[in-house]
């Protein structure tokens, strides 16, 4: 049963803790590769803009807010259908939660990646601009081919895959609160960090939103030189609770916790805002009583 929504006095950190640099295609380049989503040819040399100085984040035209440019702006829904799962590893307690990363900006997350090595990619983000144009950026991503079990909690075996997924791309973490729900210490991590991106759900439709999905489903092919990954404005990247790595262990614990999720916790990808990419849900263990939530916020720092 969910408590009171309390009144939260978490301390607050900024999310960049590292340069980011972004690299400009230029304009006559962009405009060649602008067509089908699965481009063909290699990518041209590109020339850095520079980088920031050290523990400063770099700007970038989302940040910059550069004219005509439409950025993406990511959020994560606070934690919802929380279980606490006993029978996925014996003698552990597993929390578990489902997650969802939403496009709440004025333009795509879109992710077009050139494969370099057997286990290398150079990414490029594309902005778009005036008359639908797009800007490709070089980014500091990588996708990597993993290995979803098919085994799901609470419906059997479904049948086991492996798909390109964009690395380090969220971020499951379990905070300890003191009463006040004021973050103490960050006390355990979950293992899921790679996602696909997709356009899954449309949960908040609008006129910059499309009606029908524009990135589908993870690409299964293990061979391919390229690939397109993103989500698009107004829609969601949603995983259920009872899909693997969607849990915490939280074996042995007592007390008041926050299960939080991050989107883009290295801060890699261009948006509007990084702000507001983290949520939370207050959460008491062992009984795994939900106390409350809030989301679009920043990570809770640790004292």
């Amino acid at each position: 049963m969910r408590g009171p929504r309390p009144t939260l006095r978490v301390r607050l950190r900024p999310l960049h803790t590292r340069p980011r640099a972004a690299v400009l295609i230029t304009t006559a380049i962009a405009t060649a590769l602008l067509g089908a989503p699965s481009w063909s040819g290699a990518l041209p040399r590109l020339a850095a803009t520079g980088d920031a100085a050290p523990g400063t984040p770099a700007p970038t035209p989302c940040t910059l807010q550069r004219p005509r440019l439409q950025c993406p702006d990511l959020t994560m829904s606070a934690p919802t259908a929380l279980h606490l799962d006993r029978r996925t590893r014996p003698g552990s307690i597993l929390l578990r939660a489902t997650s969802s990363i939403n496009n709440r900006g004025s333009g795509p997350l879109e992710l077009r990646a050139h494969r370099t090595g057997r286990h290398s990619w150079a990414v490029y983000q594309a902005l778009y601009g005036k008359r639908h144009k797009r800007h490709l950026f070089r980014i500091a991503a990588g996708l990597v081919y993993k290995h979803i079990p098919g085994n799901r909690y609470e419906h059997g075996y479904v049948g086991s895959a492996s798909y390109w997924k964009l690395r380090h791309a969220a971020a499951f973490e379990l905070w300890s609160i003191d009463v006040n729900f004021r973050a103490l210490q960050l006390v355990r991590a979950g293992p899921k960090v790679d996602y696909c991106l997709r356009d899954l759900i449309r949960r908040h439709p609008s006129g910059r939103s499309p009606g029908a999905a524009v990135y589908p489903a993870c690409n299964e092919n293990p061979s391919i030189r390229r690939d397109v990954l993103g989500t698009s404005v107004g829609w969601s990247d949603v995983y259920p609770y009872e899909y693997p790595e969607q849990w915490i262990d939280v074996t042995g614990l007592r007390g008041r916790f926050a299960y939080v999720q991050i989107a883009d916790p290295e801060n890699r990808l261009m948006e509007t805002s990084d702000a507001n990419n983290v949520s939370e849900t207050y959460v008491a263990l062992p009984s795994g009583r939900v106390l409350g939530r809030r989301a679009a916020v920043s990570a809770p720092q640790q004292p």
